[in-house]
């Protein structure tokens, strides 16, 4: 089972990560991006035809795939995000459908949805826990999902752009009113966004199959981690990542529960967010009592 554990782990702290640069920009801009795991692909698809085809070092390759997918993402969210700003969140997630769509096919066009092998260079280095052996690249994806969503609470909380997002959290209208640059704001959310749609589709790429769909629907566990976090909290959302790529891990060596692995992100979600109403509304009672 220690293995299965591990690979869990791996796993969820890329569905943490992915879902950080969702609640970032969701808090920034009130946008669930729906295209964030179709960013995420085709940059790596691109870093992967750079180096395969063209002969580019895998780490100069990977880079540019990095810096594209900030750059796609601040596109999108300049030149349609902007005009979808004060619009019902459904709505504002439901636009994102198409460009992840869009992406998707384009990207089944291009190199079709055959599997792929991505191979980092930090697969070759590792280390034994109780005889299992952990890679440097699974160690790294749990660091990285750490390190990200403890830099990002320190900015939020103590960086004037960091207080910035609250506000438009909290109201973006009277935040344009008191001075803050709601476009510059939302701009770095996306960039962010972007960023974290790339960093945690590379090591996915190498730690399952490098496919358009698989990538593209890492936006599925990503959100559901996003909303065991309340769209709010980042810790909310490492924790509930970390718990879907476990449990996700463990039930795949059992025959009769592995075919229903892909539900355990829409059944975390449900219920942490059934739990949650369920407590939200029991303290109104109380207060109100």
């Amino acid at each position: 089972m220690l293995p299965f554990l591990v690979a869990g782990l791996a796993l969820g702290s890329l569905y943490a990560l992915s879902g950080t640069g969702l609640v970032l920009l969701y808090r920034a801009s009130g946008t669930l991006n729906l295209a964030q795991g179709a960013v995420g692909a085709v940059c790596v698809l691109i870093a992967w035809e750079l180096h395969q085809n063209h002969g580019l070092p895998i780490e100069a390759a990977l880079a540019l795939g990095l810096l594209l997918a900030p750059v796609m993402s601040v596109l999108w969210g300049l030149l349609i995000g902007s005009r979808l700003a004060g619009r019902d969140p459904v709505v504002q997630a439901t636009a994102t459908l198409g460009p992840a769509l869009g992406l998707l096919g384009l990207a089944n066009w291009y190199w079709n949805d055959k599997a792929r092998t991505l191979r980092l260079p930090t697969d070759l280095q590792g280390f034994a826990i109780a005889g299992v052996r952990v890679s440097i690249t699974q160690l790294a994806a749990l660091l990285l999902a750490v390190t990200v969503t403890a830099v990002a609470t320190f900015l939020l909380r103590t960086t004037r752009a960091g207080t910035s997002m609250r506000a438009l959290a909290d109201d973006r209208e009277l935040s344009s009113l008191l001075g803050v640059r709601v476009r510059r704001v939302e701009t770095l959310a996306w960039a962010i966004s972007g960023v974290l749609a790339g960093a945690s589709a590379i090591p996915l790429a190498d730690l399952t199959v490098l496919s358009a769909s698989n990538l593209t629907f890492l936006v599925i566990p990503a959100l559901a981690a996003a909303l065991m976090g309340g769209l709010v909290s980042l810790w909310g959302t490492l924790i509930g990542g970390l718990v879907i790529g476990v449990l996700q891990a463990v039930v795949t060596p059992v025959a009769v529960l592995a075919p229903y692995r892909n539900v355990v992100p829409f059944v975390c979600a449900v219920a942490v967010t059934l739990w949650l109403s369920r407590h939200v509304t029991y303290t109104t009672r109380t207060a109100v009592t």
